[in-house]
């Protein structure tokens, strides 16, 4: 293509440098014929017409010249176009070197493809072949299968007969069984619920009989507690006229009056001890007798090491736990059911014989040195105590009441140290306001506040509540920690969980040792606060036509967005 190119430039180039050579060759020789117009004009002495042929003289060696420059240039341009033409000759006798074996190349692929397509062609019949094959088996195969399902299936159907039979006969064996069973349980239900009935009948007369009784001895208790009650202001008053201390003696009373609660409920607890010794020993005698017969005579020295170790509890443990007044009491006379246990303890102590009486007199004797070494003084009287100690304990006694009634009543009193008297809360909180903000309906929210004592002594607070209309949104986790020094702190834990979405007010309430406080609480809800940066708009001095511009900011520093104008 681009040696086509060039042989066509290179024509009419070639074409065009012809037919300027022609046009100088026309010029020349109309510039000869001028020259001679102009010698015989010139001889004729024709002015004008020598300048008019002047002029045309000198257009024609212009254009003459024009023509020469053309010449030249069409010249070089013809030379150039017959260099490139040479050189894309020259680069084209390689090329076509190189293009016949790209012919070659493309021949010997174009072989290969049509091998290679045959070989693929060839593959694919085989595979054809091998497919169908695999095809005929599988159909054989499925047909095979088939055939052993279908005989595998009238096996199953057969078997299936054979077993619903067998499952009727079990069901129906089963179900008279089951029917049987059932009548057997409605039997049992029906008397259980009778049964239940009458435990419910006698459970309700033992209830209303026991009601009975429990008012019974509620009004005797209420009469002999004002029975004692006179009984204490008539002694009062007896040992006022006689100008005793009242406080001392009516002490002493009530200490003799529970000194004899405590004999009473001693002596019934060891009554019943001895029953339940005596019920021990007489099945120990039961189990020696049995043990007896059935072993042999050398074994029986274990029966009676037990029955010492009964009877020794039985007859030292009185000795360790009387005291004087019970065995003063014991002396004066008993109930007749102890005097019968007693009595049958005796007898059962005595029925042991001769045998046991060498192994009675060593029970005497201590196996363990320690309170039974210990002399115990029956006889011996315990001093009484100081009547000025107890006059003082019941004095700090009737103090302690007077100033907890004080304390619940809300009769409190000023704290003070030498020249100095704390006034304003006892305790401070950090923060001073519970305040959730910003919150969402839904979410839950803790804040944990530090509660310190700010008075001069120790002090105490305990958690009186919150306020009503918040308790179904706010809880309060407080353990009290007990007397606090002053300067110590305890944390409290609140937890907010709202419900609304409205603004709520309200407190926390405590309640020291000198009076109650409260930590005030707010929950906000979510709000635009909009402000400017400025409030005056200043323009300064003006002159006539100047214009001026000053910036303000709109700030929102809420939590809700808004729009305004």
């Amino acid at each position: 293509k681009n040696l086509q190119n060039i042989s066509d430039v290179f024509v009419s180039c070639s074409d065009t440098l012809s037919a300027c050579r022609l046009r100088s060759k026309m010029l020349a020789k109309q510039l000869d014929h001028v020259d001679m117009e102009i010698e015989r004009e010139e001889e004729a002495g024709n002015v004008a017409a020598v300048s008019r042929l002047q002029a045309m003289s000198r257009r024609l060696c212009t254009e003459l010249e024009r023509e020469k420059e053309r010449e030249l240039r069409l010249a070089v341009t013809q030379k150039q176009n017959l260099v490139e033409l040479w050189q894309i000759e020259s680069e084209q006798g390689k090329y076509d070197i190189f293009r016949e074996e790209l012919q070659k190349d493309e021949e010997e692929l174009q072989m290969q493809y049509q091998e290679e397509r045959e070989m693929r062609i060839r593959k694919e019949k085989i595979t054809a072949l091998r497919a169908e094959g695999t095809r005929r088996t599988r159909e054989k195969r499925e047909e095979k299968a088939q055939r052993e399902c279908e005989e595998r299936n009238k096996k199953l159907l057969e078997d299936a007969k054979r077993n619903h039979k067998k499952a009727v006969c079990f069901l129906r064996q089963s179900m008279a069984r089951i029917h049987e069973k059932n009548a057997k349980e409605e039997v049992k239900a029906r008397e259980h619920m009778e049964r239940r009935r009458q435990a419910v009948l006698s459970l309700k007369t033992s209830i209303t009989s026991n009601r009975e009784r429990l008012q019974t001895l509620q009004i005797l208790n209420k009469a002999k507690a004002l029975e004692a009650k006179k009984e204490e202001m008539k002694m009062r008053e007896a040992i006022l006229a006689q100008g005793g201390n009242a406080i001392r003696e009516i002490l002493l009373h009530k200490r003799e009056q529970e000194n004899k609660k405590k004999k009473e409920a001693f002596r019934e607890l060891q009554k019943s001890r001895e029953t339940e010794i005596v019920s021990r020993i007489l099945q120990e005698r039961a189990s020696l007798h049995k043990q007896r017969k059935s072993q042999s005579p050398p074994k029986a020295i274990k029966p009676r090491v037990i029955f010492s170790c009964i009877f020794k509890i039985c007859v030292l443990s009185p000795k360790l736990w009387h005291s004087p007044s019970v065995c003063s009491l014991a002396g004066e006379g008993t109930a007749p059911q102890g005097e019968s246990s007693e009595k049958k303890t005796q007898e059962m102590l005595w029925e042991s014989g001769d045998e046991d009486t060498e192994t009675d007199k060593t029970l005497l004797v201590p196996e363990f040195p320690g309170l039974w070494s210990q002399e115990c003084d029956l006889h011996k009287v315990p001093k009484a105590e100081d009547p000025t100690r107890l006059a003082i304990r019941g004095m700090r006694k009737q103090m302690a009441e007077k100033k907890m009634e004080a304390l619940q009543a809300g009769i409190l009193h000023k704290q003070t140290v030498p020249a100095q008297e704390h006034k304003g809360c006892a305790f401070h909180s950090k923060p001073s306001c519970i305040h959730f903000k910003d919150f969402d309906v839904g979410q839950t929210y803790k804040k944990k506040i530090i509660l310190t004592n700010a008075s001069y002594s120790v002090n105490s607070c305990r958690l009186m509540g919150i306020s009503e209309w918040l308790k179904d949104f706010i809880s309060v986790h407080f353990d009290p920690p007990g007397k606090m020094s002053s300067g110590m702190s305890c944390e409290l834990l609140v937890t907010f969980k709202p419900m609304i979405n409205e603004r709520l007010e309200g407190a926390v309430m405590f309640m020291a040792q000198t009076g109650p406080f409260s930590v005030p609480l707010k929950c906000t809800v979510k709000t635009c606060i909009l402000a400017l940066d400025k409030e005056l708009i200043d323009f300064g001095s003006l002159v006539v036509g100047e214009t001026i511009s000053r910036t303000i900011s709109l700030t929102n520093s809420g939590a809700l967005g808004t729009t305004f104008e």
